[in-house]
């Protein structure tokens, strides 16, 4: 039977492993536009189109490198709702 402890807990597991992700995608690129904005005030450089692609190629670098330990990890995730899915109900 799904407590409200139990639910909760589920609930907690979910959000921490959705900033873990998400943390790891948008980490990269801010700190990147950090460093191209700091790249643009010492310069004086105001172009739009210089920031984006750095943050770009930023993002699809870390998406290629932690993308398999990202996809891992949210497939066990799920193995590990159905079978908690599964005691709850049988």
């Amino acid at each position: 039977m799904l407590t409200p402890e139990i639910a909760s807990d589920l609930i907690a597991e979910c959000l921490r492993l959705v900033m873990l992700l998400v943390t790891l995608l948008v980490l990269p690129g801010l700190i990147m536009g950090l460093l191209v904005s700091l790249f643009q005030a010492a310069t004086q450089i105001n172009e739009q189109t210089l920031s984006f692609l750095p943050r770009l190629m930023v993002t699809l670098v870390t998406v290629g490198v932690m993308g398999r330990w990202m996809v891992v990890t949210l497939m066990d995730y799920c193995v590990s709702i159905f079978h908690r899915a599964a005691t709850l109900v049988g």
